[in-house]
């Protein structure tokens, strides 16, 4: 059994971590066209088949409250970036699908933000404890927090 006071400094090292890079790169995002918060909707988006998915879905990938992720699609939506279907397996249940237009800023937006993210992690750690980091936080994501029965 790991000590107690050992696993919340690492986790307070590591929420620290994030919320440090997270404002970083946020004050630093290369875009005018789109918002921080909206490029991750896009991101998740562009990663899904036909890059479409249940609003109900996308709410698990980003980290905002429901009603905050559909105003942000509306917005989406209004620039023309994605557009929002009725499920036909659901009809009270909407899709949302990145327009073709959306992908093309989303690819322009991409390249300058993964130069950024390059440089506030590269210039951090090297290429084998980006590796290191890169396992340990997947294994952190994925571990199954079901209770035992």
């Amino acid at each position: 059994m790991v000590d107690r006071n050992v696993a919340v400094a690492a986790w307070e090292s590591l929420f620290r971590a994030q919320v440090a890079i997270m404002r970083s790169l946020a004050a630093g995002f290369p875009s005018r066209d789109i918002s921080f918060n909206e490029y991750d909707v896009m991101f998740n988006l562009s990663r899904e088949p036909d890059r479409r998915i249940r609003l109900r879905e996308l709410n698990s990938h980003v980290l905002l409250t429901q009603p905050s992720v559909s105003r942000l699609v509306d917005r989406l939506v209004s620039k023309g970036y994605v557009c929002k279907l009725a499920d036909p397996n659901d009809g009270r249940g909407a899709i949302v699908e990145l327009t073709t237009t959306g992908l093309a800023v989303f690819r322009r937006v991409a390249v300058a933000h993964m130069n950024t993210i390059t440089e506030r992690i590269g210039d951090s750690l090297n290429i084998d404890e980006l590796h290191e980091l890169t396992a340990l936080c997947d294994r952190l994501r994925t571990r199954d927090t079901r209770s035992p029965d």
